[in-house]
C-alpha cells in the first residue's frame, strides 16, 4: 500500500535537489560559515537527508563544532533520532568526540535519551571503550542501570562487544550481591 502523504507530494525539481545535497555536503565538511549564513536565512536547522539524519546529526558525526554550535544556535534538536534511532549524543559518543559530547549536553541533549532500542549514549560509549565519554556521561547524571530493549545494560552491551575497560568501569557501578 502506497502511502498517500507520500503519493501527493510534488517532485523535487533537480535545483532543488542539487542544493539540498550541497547543504549536506556543506555539513559534512564542516562548512559553518556558509551553514550559519543558510540558516540566517531561513533553512530549516532541523533538516534531514534520506536516512533521518539531522544536520546536527551529521555535524556531530563528523566532528565539526563550529557548524553543530551554529546548528543549536538557530535551535536545532539535539534529541532529534535518525531512522536508527540514533541521537547526536550517541553519535559523538560513537566518535569519540569529547568536546562535542559536552557541546550537545551543554544545549539540552539528554544524558540518557534514546531511540525506541532503549541505547543511550552511555551504551554506545561503552560498546566502544569510550573510557573519558563514559566518565562524562556518568558525571552528568547517565544512568549504569538502564536497560535497552533487548533487556542488557551498557556493561552487558560493552562485555558483548569486547570492551573490557569499560565493562570493568561499569561493573564497579553495580551492587554489590
Amino acid at each position: 500500500m502506497q502511502d498517500t502523504a507520500a503519493a501527493n507530494k510534488p517532485p523535487i525539481d533537480a535545483e532543488t535537489l542539487d542544493f539540498l545535497h550541497g547543504v549536506l555536503d556543506s555539513v559534512r565538511r564542516g562548512d559553518a560559515e556558509r551553514i550559519a549564513d543558510l540558516l540566517r536565512r531561513g533553512l530549516p536547522p532541523n533538516l534531514c537527508d534520506h536516512k533521518g539524519d539531522s544536520l546536527l546529526m551529521l555535524a556531530a558525526y563528523h566532528g565539526h563544532h563550529d557548524t553543530a554550535r551554529a546548528l543549536l544556535a538557530h535551535r536545532a534538536d539535539p534529541e532529534r533520532a535518525n531512522d536508527r534511532g540514533q541521537t547526536p549524543l550517541a553519535g559523538a559518543a560513537f566518535k569519540g568526540d569529547l568536546p562535542m559530547v559536552e557541546l550537545l549536553l551543554e544545549h539540552g541533549a539528554r544524558v540518557d535519551g534514546c531511540g525506541p532500542d532503549g541505547r543511550t549514549a552511555l551504551f554506545t560509549a561503552a560498546m566502544f571503550n569510550r573510557l573519558e565519554i563514559i566518565e562524562r556521561l556518568l558525571a552528568r547524571g547517565a544512568s549504569p542501570t538502564a536497560r535497552d530493549a533487548a533487556g542488557m545494560t551498557a556493561r552487558e552491551a560493552a562485555e558483548k562487544m569486547g570492551a573490557a575497560d569499560a565493562a570493568r568501569r561499569l561493573a564497579q557501578l553495580e551492587p554489590a550481591p
